[in-house]
């Protein structure tokens, strides 16, 4: 079991219903849990089928240099991108999508 942090902004009530089956919704939009990797897994099933046009950011603790991983779901001005094996964010201007479309980083 591993601590996870899920972020949302704009997604429909039902995913946010969802989320707090599973997770504590300790601000809103913000949900924490100590959760299984089955079980993240299953919320983030959820996420990328209910999520429509809003956008999501999961968090986990993991054995990693960082200590922690995440991906993230929809359109941000924030990037998830890979720098020699350590993963960072990076931003794009204002007035950008990172991406056409939704995507699972």
């Amino acid at each position: 079991m591993s601590m996870l942090v899920v972020v949302t902004e704009a997604v429909p009530p039902r995913l946010r219903g969802r989320l707090a089956i599973w997770l504590l919704e300790i601000r809103a939009g913000v949900y924490v849990g100590d959760v299984s990797r089955r079980i993240r897994e299953m919320i983030w099933d959820q996420i990328t089928v209910l999520a429509d046009q809003g956008n999501v950011a999961m968090a986990w603790a993991a054995p990693n240099e960082s200590g922690f991983d995440f991906q993230t779901y929809g359109k941000n001005r924030r990037i998830p991108i890979d720098y020699d094996g350590l993963r960072l964010v990076s931003f794009l201007p204002p007035d950008q999508n990172s991406n056409d479309d939704k995507t699972a980083l």
